[in-house]
């Protein structure tokens, strides 16, 4: 690869948007670290949506961060509707503010209601911009953006169907460094966890929120689990913690609000289900288990079923319908029996891994910012 070099006699100054969802938040902040790695004295500020999650989980990995009136839009007639074009002439009028008392030396959009209008104004005002798009299909809002952006990073193949070809730029998406490590941490996870060595441990991820289907879809199979002789590694999410706590009590069960070393959690697991969100999918090519996506139904797009098709397509996982959660068990036993189809679909996800996407994306985000200051080697 070409390499470049940024000669700035000033320190950088970058601008990120990105939030409303773990799934934006943590691939701009792993973003920021890799460019801070490189430019120690570099300047950060991000902009989110105000009352989202990134107000609280930026400023705590260290960075400074600026909160817009903004939202997206319902799929119903709801008051929040009828103020939607007021919080985005709200939002444009303050992105300009931040833009131009800011001076960024790029902008970098890792999606999110506050995206959209950050990177607007910066590709009006001629400042580079790089949008890092997820998903195997993009929403409506980096659809626009993008023929303005100047560079588009993307984890799946095709994405020439909806972003100007010539702009592409197949990265993948970050994912939490300590994850490249996951295969020697076996012995580890299944000690952290306390685990029955003699058993099979199934991890469970509906977000860090939680997903009501997938939480009661366990919830009506312990015993279906416990005939089977499979351990449970259950992550409700902080919005059912309570409601499914009792479950601890139950043999071979044990439920987690939130999974803070899921480095260890994935190397105890002999299998996983989960959602379908870009970056667990990215997570999951690297940990390479074999994996029964539910995806929620609920998104844009529906964008959770197409992130998991693209790997069913390659034989690289199990996709079950939030609608056809009848024949999970069937399918799941199948599954559990056939060690075959076990180390196929583990090797065929380990396949689409690329695990050195953040470095990749700000290869990127350096090769504009040194065009943009006609300095590049």
């Amino acid at each position: 690869m070409k390499q470049y070099m940024i000669k700035v006699a000033d320190k950088l100054k970058i601008l990120i948007s990105g939030g409303g969802t773990g799934g934006h938040i943590y691939p701009a902040i792993a973003i920021a670290n890799e460019i801070k790695e490189r430019y120690t004295d570099a300047e950060f500020l991000f902009v989110g949506a105000k009352d989202r999650m990134e107000m609280e989980k930026v400023p705590s990995a260290g960075y400074q961060i600026e909160g817009l009136w903004i939202s997206g839009i319902q799929r119903k007639l709801t008051i929040d509707n009828l103020s939607f074009p007021f919080k985005l002439l709200s939002s444009v009028w303050n992105a300009k503010k931040i833009v131009k008392r800011f001076k960024p030396d790029i902008v970098i959009g890792t999606g999110g209601f506050a995206s959209g209008p950050v990177l607007y104004v910066a590709a009006n005002k001629g400042v580079p911009s790089l949008i890092q798009e997820q998903n195997s299909y993009p929403g409506i809002t980096n659809k626009i953006l993008s023929k303005k952006a100047d560079s588009i990073c993307v984890a799946y193949e095709g994405l020439d169907r909806f972003f100007p070809k010539q702009k592409i730029a197949k990265t993948g998406n970050p994912v939490r460094q300590n994850l490249l490590t996951v295969h020697s941490k076996r012995e580890a996870g299944l000690d952290f966890f306390k685990l029955d060595t003699a058993k099979k441990t199934l991890l469970v991820i509906g977000g860090s929120l939680g997903a009501r289907a997938v939480n009661n879809l366990i919830a009506n199979s312990i015993a279906f689990f416990q005939d089977n002789k499979i351990q449970i590694i259950w992550q409700t999410g902080k919005f059912y913690a309570e409601e499914y706590k009792s479950f601890d009590a139950k043999e071979g069960v044990q439920t987690h609000a939130y999974l803070a070393e899921m480095d260890l959690a994935y190397a105890a697991a002999d299998f996983i289900i989960s959602r379908a969100g870009a970056s667990s999918i990215s997570e999951l090519c690297i940990v390479g288990k074999p994996t029964v996506f539910i995806p929620s139904p609920n998104v844009s797009e529906d964008h959770q079923t197409k992130n998991a098709m693209a790997l069913v397509d390659q034989d690289a996982a199990i996709l079950v319908k939030e609608s056809e959660l009848n024949v999970f068990e069937d399918e799941f036993k199948a599954l559990i029996n056939d060690d075959k189809k076990q180390k196929s679909l583990a090797k065929n996800i380990k396949k689409l891994a690329l695990p050195n996407a953040t470095k990749t994306i700000v290869d990127q985000v350096e090769k504009l910012i040194a065009k943009s200051k006609k300095e590049l080697i």
